[in-house]
C-alpha cells in the first residue's frame, strides 16, 4: 500500500485529490484545520486508511504536527501541499492580505523545508526511492492581478521556492523530486464571480490532471489545453499593458476560502 500525506485536505483539490488517492488503495495522511472535515474523511474511509490531524500552517507548532501525522503514516511516496486561503477584489483589507501571504509562503516554507529536512533522515528513501513533492500554486502567479494582489504575488513566490528547491536537493543529493502544480479557474470556494463556465474545471477533472502530472514527475504542472494557452498569451503581454488592463473585474466582493 502506496502512502501520500495531503497538507490541506478538507475541500475543493485538497479533498478531492484525497478521495481519489484513497479510493485507489493508498494511505492518505491528512492535515488541516477544519477538524469535522477531517473526521467525515476518517468515517467515510476508516482510520486505518485516512490518517488525520489538525495544522495550522501558520503556527509554530505545525512542523511538530508534522512528525506527529508522519509517526502514524511512516515515509509517504507522495507529499502534496495544497493549503491556501484567497480573497478577491474590493478595498484592500490589510488583514486578509496579511493572512493569505502567511499561509501561502509562511505557512508552506515552515511545512514543506520541515519535511525536506525529514527526507534527508529517513532511510525508507534513496536514489532508487524518491519522494514526489508537489506544491499547488496558481497560473495568478503568472502575473500580478489586481483583483487579488496578496493572492497573485504569494502565488508567484511558492513557484519560485520550488524552483530554488529543486536545485538545493539536487545540489545536497536529497531523493526528491519537486512539481510546481499550476491550476486555473477550478470550482471551489474561492473561483472568482463572473468567471465564464466555459473557463471551470471541475475538482474531479483538477484532480486527476494532477495526480498524471505528479505520477510522471513533472516539474511544473498546468492543465488542460485552455491553461496552457492561457498562461502563454499572458506571458506575452507588456507590463506596461498588463497594468493597464483595469477592464478585468469581478461582479461580486467577497472573501472565500480553499481548504
Amino acid at each position: 500500500m502506496r502512502t501520500a500525506i495531503i497538507i490541506g485536505a478538507t475541500s475543493g483539490i485538497g479533498r478531492q485529490l484525497a478521495c481519489s488517492l484513497l479510493e485507489s488503495g493508498w494511505r492518505v495522511g491528512i492535515a488541516w484545520r477544519r477538524e469535522d472535515r477531517l473526521r467525515k474523511l476518517v468515517d467515510t474511509y476508516g482510520n486505518d486508511r485516512a490518517i488525520a490531524r489538525y495544522m495550522d500552517v501558520t503556527q509554530n507548532d505545525a512542523p511538530c504536527q508534522l512528525d506527529n501525522l508522519l509517526t502514524e503514516t511512516g515515509a509517504p511516496d507522495l507529499f502534496l501541499h495544497v493549503a491556501g486561503i484567497g480573497n478577491e477584489e474590493g478595498p484592500l483589507n490589510e488583514e486578509i492580505e496579511l493572512k493569505i501571504v502567511s499561509t501561502h509562503c509562511d505557512g508552506m516554507v515552515r511545512v514543506v523545508s520541515h519535511f525536506i529536512n525529514y527526507i534527508k533522515k529517513e532511510p525508507y528513501y534513496s536514489d532508487k526511492r524518491k519522494v514526489c513533492i508537489g506544491i499547488v500554486s496558481s497560473l495568478a502567479g503568472t502575473k500580478g492581478m489586481g483583483v487579488s494582489p496578496a493572492y497573485s504575488a504569494s502565488k508567484k513566490m511558492q513557484s519560485t521556492y520550488v524552483s530554488a528547491l529543486s536545485q538545493h536537493v539536487r545540489m545536497h543529493g536529497i531523493p526528491a523530486t519537486l512539481s510546481d502544480i499550476r491550476p486555473g479557474f477550478v470550482d471551489t470556494d474561492i473561483l472568482l464571480p463572473g468567471t465564464p463556465p466555459f473557463a471551470i474545471m471541475s475538482v474531479e477533472a483538477a484532480s486527476r490532471q494532477i495526480l498524471k502530472g505528479v505520477a510522471r514527475r513533472k516539474r511544473i504542472i498546468v492543465f488542460d489545453w485552455r491553461y496552457r494557452m492561457l498562461s502563454f498569451a499572458w506571458s506575452l503581454i507588456p507590463r506596461w499593458l498588463w497594468e493597464r488592463m483595469t477592464f478585468v473585474k469581478t461582479k461580486d466582493n467577497h472573501e472565500g476560502f480553499l481548504q
